[in-house]
């Protein structure tokens, strides 16, 4: 029984196309279940265009967050997947540690629902962030234990330069992050702002230096 258990360690894991396709899966219908909670707050008859406007300015809090949600999401399936385009190999360990980044993906939408209904208060934000720190700290633990345990594509001309920009990638973005959220203690709408405006950065990738 033991010599099972082992050569099932040494087996598992190894798929990578099964890992990919779980985790495009998991971020569709985490962006789905967004939209899902987007709902009409409930305001009696409307009765003229102005009725109507009233209606769209309550509902503009939640339409917020959700753009906001659905850009973090994106962010992290485009920073998971980038990763895969270098790893060549996996086993069982990088594929729990992509589970359970796939975990904190699906509490997204939970976090998204707190923050709307909670807007205002300051541990709405908390919970937020700390959601958004939590995918961070397993997308840098996925990419170390890749390059520690030599799964990374040996073709690559320039490892050094792409190890350093993603991790810089990373930990700058959660330090965006981090003072984003700090903002909370002067407003949460401020601090709603800031951080959209960092997915935006990301998002686009504007570039103020002209090409070659």
């Amino acid at each position: 029984m033991p010599q099972l258990r082992d050569d099932y360690n040494i087996f598992a894991g190894h798929d990578l196309q099964r890992t990919k396709a779980l985790a495009d899966g998991v971020f569709s219908i985490a962006m789905t279940i967004l939209v899902l909670e987007l709902s009409i707050p409930f305001f009696g008859s409307v009765h003229s265009e102005g009725d109507l406007f009233t209606v769209l300015l309550q509902v503009a809090p939640r339409l917020l967050v959700y753009f906001m949600s659905f850009i973090t999401l994106g962010i992290f399936w485009t920073g998971h997947s980038l990763q895969y385009t270098f790893i060549e190999e996996s086993d069982r360990h990088l594929n729990w540690i992509s589970i359970f980044f796939l975990m904190f993906v699906v509490l997204v939408p939970f976090s998204t629902a707190f923050l709307t209904e909670y807007i205002t208060f300051k541990l709405a934000i908390g919970v937020y962030w700390l959601n958004i720190l939590i995918l961070g700290i397993f997308t840098y633990v996925h990419w170390q234990y890749a390059c520690k345990s030599g799964f990374i594509s040996g073709e690559i001309s320039d490892f050094k330069g792409v190890d350093k920009s993603l991790r810089n990638r990373i930990i700058t973005a959660q330090i965006f992050y981090a003072i984003a959220a700090l903002l909370c203690f002067i407003s949460t709408y401020l601090s709603i702002a800031i951080l959209i405006a960092i997915q935006l950065n990301y998002a686009l990738a504007p570039s103020f230096r002209p090409r070659p």
